[in-house]
């Protein structure tokens, strides 16, 4: 009887969970149980699933509603009905175009109408819905009866969660609670009560009761959650798929391997027969099509995933990552038990990924292309601010809500009143988005299954999340991208235009175990490289002496926080500097996990036990791995791979105890574990950056900068250019671009880095030099260019008219003379005939005004650096490059703060700390609570550091036992006007005897030496 129900798909309307809402149809005897979330089917495929766990008939369909005003509802009579729903719906979601008023002429899908807006003349396929409470209005009634069906819809289960609905609904419609109308709300009788109550309402009217159970019987809506719904074949037929396949494969092969290797013959054979027997043929072959233009176009990709255990793969030049190689199992990624293609994780730039995505569209079809969705939950900090607003609460109180604990908030009744009901709606939908990556293309039209949106980004949308996606039959391709690869992209088109060298990066024996590199690599110096650049990355790498690709690619999976946690990374660092220190837990963790040193690192390595300690095909062991790390929903199935386990151990002898010891680790890892491909993947993307950061620089620093950065903000990578030999310059009118430009050794900073100065009028100045050439003199650039007084003084500020031979106060006079004092900031008083030359005075300029407007206008000076501008001499007694001598002993440093991190610890939250000293180099220091209490962070700037040097396995770091910020001298744009000029050492001396406050704060409790200024 009840055929229109909202679960909390119905975002910001309905309040019921579907578990939650299943669980009552069966407590209230139903036996068909109809899914209308409104304008969505987000839930339809799990309601079908739990329906049928209960023996209830699951029926689907729509509420529609137009801006938040109901229409009608659509049941599907079957599969049909449901596709011209979804199509119905797709076309109004693209178009912007209001729901109609009446439903359009739909073959399979039955219309329901409300009682008191139904049409005056109904199609045979459409009926009115009439609720309980309006029964009485049936005296009298002129209507048709045989169109009248029970209309009791649900929205929520008790008067709390009506509550519930009703600050759901005040959120949608960004209200007070109190300013909802009756016409934002569903009526307090939408609650699903016993079948009996339900036909005793309707007693009167037989004819009622006998048109519903028609409407429920009409539909009969069945799917077949087991057959693939990825488009089927690359070519025509599962025949010709494998052939093509087969194909590329040989040729691939060849390409990798050369012509007689034995090996990967056999690898490549027993991949194509797993991957023919489960008709994944297509999905590879789409894979290598979309890789294929990728090429075409002269685009880097990195294959990554699991996908690179695959020999396929790796010859189709989906990945770089060869299984042979690295022992990597096929059947992590690929085996019989598999019903559904595993998903390729492919990598592009930032820059290029939009262009792969159109491709894929396009040849593919926007009827069977679209983006996986994802549902957006409330989250705890949104939640309370949500709730909280429409109860009242002003912001401030609203951010304390927000920013602390439910412990430290106010005892009072309203924030009770929103803590608990911010608490139910904890994990609940608020609103639906796109996947990043997640790609599926269909067999047939998606619609089929699903309406689609068109978010802002410009790809469709379906309305269901990967898990759903995977559970009916789709695979996603997962098309991403990264800063990293642009780094890499973008290096090897600046050193072809550069230096006119072409690099082939692709060829990993250029990039993988390069002698040069691999010495980086052991000291860390990867500022810039993918993956390997952050501080604890970094410490890594020396503390391991990382300086091959297979300690590499252990780095990058020791390195999770998982790893960290259990305590694996530790011991791993410790066997790997010590491998006589230790023994192996069984001859099999020798056997297998030598190169790890009898550690479980990767996935794989659940596999390999599994195999070769427990006896069980490598393909049951993928079983476990999956079942153990969350990637099998069922506790039946794990419980069942657990047992075989055990018996399989029994036979081949093992002690009990022994299986049991070895599954606990098994158990204890599989949650943390990465996958070996992924990081090799990883690695070898490393490595690339590294041998272009090793051997060309200072192109690789502005891809770097030029990408936006990666882990450290551009200053770093801005300093890391200068150490590799490069000249930095600022933004110039004639030199720069709107990115960050290289002549030779010479950086010229791009307008992107200028605060202040509009996009578009950067544009405007290169759109203009392109057309007319360089501009001859500031009176020129004026006269070309439309702009404001205040931008025109930010480029003299910055600099980029110093090509003129002005001095910036002399620019700064000619500004004004050019510009009318009634003249609006944003427009020119434009000078069409020759200007008149004007003598300028020579105005006396401090060195370090220019530092300050550096400073203001890009973050960070390029004149001088930081250290220049101290008012202390003082550079600190021991260098970063000595830290390593000094194990155990008290150091004096003075450096400049580049990152820090925080760690929160049952004593409270201590800091990790990078620097830099006076020479460039970089070092790390450790801050506990307790220090940092008495000597806390003062934002960023030099400071004065004191501590002990730990010198962990290569790695020195200081733990710090106090520190004080150090000062700049002052700056000299906000002195008196007799005081600006060039400022000299005596002048430095006045102005810091003449101020109050201690220039060194808590220096003293270091010892600066204080009489030295600069």
């Amino acid at each position: 009887m009840y055929i229109n129900c909202h679960s909390y798909h119905s975002l910001r309307y309905g309040t019921i969970p579907l578990d939650a809402l299943i669980e009552k149809a069966v407590a209230c005897g139903l036996t068909a149980l109809a899914l209308t979330d409104i304008n969505t089917v987000t839930g339809i495929y799990d309601f079908i699933t739990a329906c049928k766990n209960v023996n209830i008939k699951p029926i689907v369909g729509i509420e529609f509603r137009s801006n938040s005003e109901f229409r009608y509802i659509g049941l599907a009579q079957n599969a049909s009905g449901l596709a011209e729903m979804n199509r119905f719906l797709t076309h109004h979601n693209f178009t912007n175009i209001a729901l109609p008023i009446e439903a359009p002429a739909f073959e399979a899908v039955l219309i329901i109408y409300a009682f008191e807006s139904a049409p005056a003349i109904l199609k045979p396929n459409e009926y009115i819905g009439i609720r309980p409470e309006e029964v009485g209005k049936l005296f009298g009634y002129k209507g048709d009866f045989d169109k009248l069906v029970i209309l009791q819809p649900v929205t929520f289960r008790t008067k709390k969660e009506y509550k519930l609905h009703k600050i759901l609904r005040a959120i949608d419609n960004n209200i007070l609670l109190s300013k909802l109308e009756p016409s934002d709300i569903a009526t307090t009788s939408e609650v699903m009560v016993s079948q009996e109550r339900l036909i005793a309402a309707y007693k009167e009217y037989p004819q009622i009761l006998s048109n519903t159970n028609a409407v429920i019987e009409s539909c009969d809506f069945q799917f077949d959650f087991d057959t693939p719904k990825n488009k089927k074949y690359y070519t025509n037929s599962r025949e010709s798929d494998i052939a093509l396949l087969t194909t590329l494969a040989h040729q691939g092969m060849h390409w990798r391997y050369g012509k007689e290797n034995p090996a990967a013959l056999a690898r490549v054979e027993k991949e194509l027969k797993v991957i023919n027997e489960l008709n994944f043929s297509g999905y590879f072959l789409i894979t290598w099509d979309i890789i294929r233009y990728s090429n075409s176009r002269g685009f880097l990709h990195i294959g990554r995933g699991s996908g690179a255990n695959s020999i396929i793969a790796y010859c189709l030049g989906i990945t770089d990552i060869c299984p042979i190689e690295l022992d990597l199992y096929f059947e992590r990624f690929l085996n019989e038990n598999r019903k559904s293609p595993p998903d390729f994780d492919i990598d592009w730039s930032w820059q290029e990924r939009d262009i792969i995505l159109e491709y894929i569209f396009n040849r593919y079809g926007y009827e069977n292309v679209a983006f996986c969705g994802t549902n957006v939950e409330f989250k705890y900090r949104s939640i309370f601010r949500e709730v909280g607003k429409v109860f009242g609460l002003p912001k401030d109180e609203l951010d304390h809500l927000a920013k602390n604990p439910m412990r430290l908030q106010q005892n009072n009744s309203v924030v009770k009143e929103v803590q608990e009901y911010g608490m139910l709606l904890e994990k609940y939908p608020n609103q639906r988005s796109m996947h990043s990556c997640g790609i599926l293309i269909s067999e047939d039209p998606i619609t089929n299954y699903t309406p689609l949106e068109m978010p802002p980004k410009g790809f469709p949308i379906v309305l269901f999340d990967m898990h759903v996606a995977e559970s009916i039959g789709f695979e996603k391709f997962d098309i991403l991208s990264q800063r990293g690869i642009g780094h890499i992209d973008d290096t090897v088109k600046l050193v072809a235009k550069n230096r006119g060298i072409r690099i082939n990066i692709r060829d990993t024996k250029i990039s993988k175990n390069e002698l040069k590199a691999n010495s980086f690599l052991s000291q860390g110096k990867t500022i810039g490289c993918f993956y390997i650049e952050s501080p604890a990355m970094r410490g890594l790498l020396r503390r391991l002496k990382c300086d091959n690709y297979k300690t590499l690619v252990a780095a990058s999976s020791i390195i999770r926080p998982g790893v960290a946690k259990s305590g694996m990374m530790k011991e791993y660092i410790f066997r790997h500097n010590h491998p006589d220190q230790f023994e192996y837990f069984h001859k099999v963790f020798e056997e297998q996990l030598g190169e790890t040193y009898g550690i479980m690192v990767y996935q794989e390595d659940v596999i390999k036990i599994a195999l070769h300690y427990g006896g069980l095909p490598a393909a049951d062991g993928d079983i476990l791995r999956r079942a153990m790390s969350g990637k099998g929903r069922s506790l039946t199935a794990l419980q069942k791979v657990k047992d075989h386990f055990f018996e399989s151990c029994a036979k081949q002898g093992h002690a009990d105890a022994l299986s049991q010891e070895i599954y606990r680790q098994i158990e204890s890892f599989a949650g943390y574990s990465f996958c070996k491909a992924h990081s090799a993947s990883y690695a070898v993307e490393s490595y690339q950056s590294l041998y272009l950061k090793v051997y060309y620089p200072i192109e690789f620093m502005v891809a770097v900068i030029n990408n936006q950065g990666g882990f450290y903000r551009t200053e770093v990578y801005v300093h890391e250019a200068r150490m590799a030999g490069a000249t930095i310059h600022n933004p110039c009118v004639n030199k720069s671009e709107f990115t960050t430009t290289l002549y030779g050794d010479s950086i010229y900073l791009g307008f992107m880095h200028l605060q202040g100065l509009p996009e578009k009028l950067a544009n405007a100045i290169l759109k203009e030099r392109e057309l007319h050439g360089d501009y001859v003199s500031m009176e020129d650039f004026c006269n070309r260019v439309k702009i404001g007084l205040e931008s025109l003084k930010l480029l003299i500020f910055i600099g980029a008219f110093r090509e003129t031979g002005k001095t910036k106060n002399q620019l700064l006079i000619l500004a004004s003379l050019l510009f009318n004092s009634s003249v609006t900031d944003n427009q020119m008083l434009l000078l069409q005939e020759a200007v008149k030359e004007y003598k300028l005075p020579t105005l006396e300029r401090s060195r370090f005004e220019d530092a300050f407007d550096e400073i203001d206008l890009l973050d960070f000076p390029t004149s001088f650096t930081v250290f220049d501008l101290l008012q202390s001499p003082f550079r600190g007694d021991v260098m970063a490059k000595d830290l390593i001598l000094h194990h155990k002993k008290q150091v004096r440093m003075l450096a400049y703060l580049i990152s820090r991190k925080q760690v929160p610890t049952v004593r409270g939250t201590m800091y990790f700390g990078t620097w830099i000293d006076h020479e460039g180099n970089y070092f790390d220091t450790t801050h506990f609570p307790d220090n940092l209490i008495q000597f806390p962070f003062q934002g960023g700037g030099c400071y004065l550091l004191l501590g002990i040097v730990e010198v962990d396995y290569h790695f020195p770091t200081v733990t710090i036992s106090k520190m004080a910020k150090m000062p700049f001298v002052p700056d000299p744009r906000y002195s008196d006007a007799k005081d600006h000029q060039y400022i000299t050492q005596e002048n430095i001396k006045e102005d810091v005897s003449s101020t109050s406050r201690d220039p060194y704060p808590r220096a003293h409790e270091i010892n600066l030496p204080r009489n030295k200024m600069v």
